[in-house]
């Protein structure tokens, strides 16, 4: 019985053709998601921004407008009311009422009190009360924790590889995260602590894609001296490729069905993970290999001066095949 394979052992694809509009259309991704981050900012959750989340399940589908007079009418301040799942599924955001925590559970009855006497059989599924205090250091410890990930990972690489191999990653990492930033930006997506744990599982994953291809770039390099970067580079990626395919079709099946079968209080984890896969998979072939060309690697860039140029290597082109 034949194995399935998803890639032929003769796969020959020219990935670095294309390097250039890749780091073209890169740019221009990054520098549209800083302007979004800077102009539109990111939709910060009760985590981040501090205040009061709860969430709602109604019988039937209640009036938002209703919704939002009745809350604004008790004074608590303006409240932002959306549907979060369904119809009858709905998440009431107000600010953090003075009083510290009897003034949050005071608020809370309040909202409770006027809700189930209009709507009879509401059900409260949550409550969640956040201080500015706490919601700027969750900010900063998320923001340091992501930092401090891209080098950590960075200097690692740096030390298993070479240093250009480590500027390589960290911009990598640094395209991957600035993007879905901007995405989350543009499509005001609530970003919460699932988000920043996302992100770290993305610094994670695409840290072990990079390395699988690194590694065989390495040994590429050590095996053919006198071959055309790019061309080495083509090699690397395709004799990689069965196992990057395998690994991110098998991710993208599971967070598929997370996406429409998984609770709504995952979605913004689930969604941050399925973006951060397919960009992850782009910079990996399009600007963490491509990056090594840009800081002039060559082929015999890490051989001893004193080596000489042995027998048996090969010397070839991309177009010549592998």
């Amino acid at each position: 019985m034949r194995l399935l394979k998803l890639v032929p052992d003769n796969t020959n694809l020219d990935f670095l053709r294309w390097r250039t509009v890749a780091i073209i259309i890169s740019s221009l991704l990054i520098a549209a998601s800083i302007a979004l981050i800077a102009v539109k900012g990111l939709n910060f959750g009760v985590d981040f921004a501090g205040g009061q989340l709860m969430r709602v399940t109604f019988q039937q589908p209640p009036s938002l407008d209703d919704l939002r007079t009745r809350v604004s009418g008790l004074g608590l301040g303006d409240a932002n009311i959306q549907e979060f799942g369904s119809p009858r599924e709905i998440s009431i955001r107000m600010p953090l009422p003075e009083g510290g925590e009897e003034g949050a559970n005071a608020a809370a009855s309040k909202v409770r009190q006027a809700i189930v006497a209009q709507y009879p059989g509401a059900r409260f599924d949550a409550v969640e009360t956040v201080s500015g205090k706490v919601s700027g250091e969750l900010i900063e410890a998320g923001a340091l924790a992501l930092l401090l990930a891209m080098i950590g990972i960075a200097i690692y690489i740096w030390i298993r590889f070479e240093w250009q191999f480590g500027v390589g990653a960290l911009f990598s990492l640094f395209h991957d995260v600035t993007i879905t930033l901007g995405i989350f930006a543009l499509t005001q997506m609530e970003f919460d602590l699932n988000v920043i744990a996302a992100l770290l599982t993305l610094i994670g994953y695409s840290l072990n894609d990079t390395i699988v291809i690194y590694d065989r770039i390495r040994e590429n390099l050590r095996k053919y001296r006198k071959m055309d970067m790019a061309a080495l580079l083509n090699l690397s990626m395709n004799e990689t490729l069965s196992r990057t395919i395998a690994t991110n079709l098998a991710m993208l099946l599971a967070l598929g069905s997370l996406m429409i079968l998984g609770p709504d209080v995952i979605q913004s984890f689930t969604t941050a993970l399925l973006i951060s896969v397919v960009i992850g998979t782009y910079s990996t072939v399009y600007v963490a290999a491509p990056f090594l060309i840009w800081l002039k690697v060559t082929s015999d860039s890490f051989v001893p001066k004193a080596a000489g140029s042995g027998t048996g290597e090969r010397v070839t082109s991309y177009n010549e095949g592998y």
